[in-house]
């Protein structure tokens, strides 16, 4: 038996995903542009003349742009893994933490400790000393 042929959508998939990464990393670099003064005419006049020290804006903005991409791509990368592609179309009925036989003990048992605690405080208390 062999697998049906993937649909345009789910070949395409993974390109979505590099394109949300790359405008994240589009994002952080005209953040870095603007927040360093790149568009400035003091920046652009000490770079021309060669007096500007250190990075300049625009390989400062390269540098955090490529790296917001990176992170991005592997933080998306993380949360596809996280997601099994069967369980996509299930409908949730309970809370998802909870394990197949927990529906409600763990509502009761959290009500039943609350109430306890409010008891057994009063009476664990020490004796005043003087």
């Amino acid at each position: 038996m062999t697998d049906p042929k993937p649909t345009r959508r789910e070949i395409l998939r993974p390109l979505h995903l590099v394109g949300i990464a790359l405008a994240c990393g589009i994002f952080a670099m005209v953040v870095t542009l603007v927040s360093t003064g790149a568009f400035t005419e003091r920046v652009n006049l000490s770079i021309a003349k060669g007096t500007y020290e250190g990075l300049t804006p625009l390989g400062l903005s390269l540098v955090v742009g490529g790296g917001a991409f990176i992170v991005t791509l592997l933080g998306l990368a993380m949360l596809m893994l996280a997601v099994d592609p069967a369980d996509v179309t299930k409908r949730v009925d309970r809370a998802v933490l909870l394990g197949p036989d927990d529906k409600t003990s763990a509502v009761s048992s959290a009500d039943d400790a609350s109430s306890e605690d409010d008891g057994s405080a009063a009476s664990e208390q020490p004796p005043a000393t003087a």
